[in-house]
């Protein structure tokens, strides 16, 4: 075994390169954007919701284990 068997052909290396090349790009144009805002006055709309349902099973557990879901 010699100390460059594990070494990979230059093709190999150069698509890598090319791949991290790419990566770090994409990575530098997300770290540039600037940050979602925070301020309640630019999100106007309301925002409804969701409702919880409760089945009538869940309705019998929580009783036998004294829950109470009502």
């Amino acid at each position: 075994m010699t100390p460059y068997e594990e070494i990979a052909t230059p093709a190999d290396l150069h698509a890598d390169f090319m791949a991290v090349n790419r990566e770090l790009a994409r990575a530098a144009v997300k770290a540039t954007r600037p940050a979602p805002s925070i301020h309640f006055d630019e999100f106007p709309r309301e925002v409804a919701k969701r409702d919880i349902a409760i089945s009538a099973a869940a309705q019998r557990l929580a009783n036998a284990l004294h829950l109470h879901l009502d």
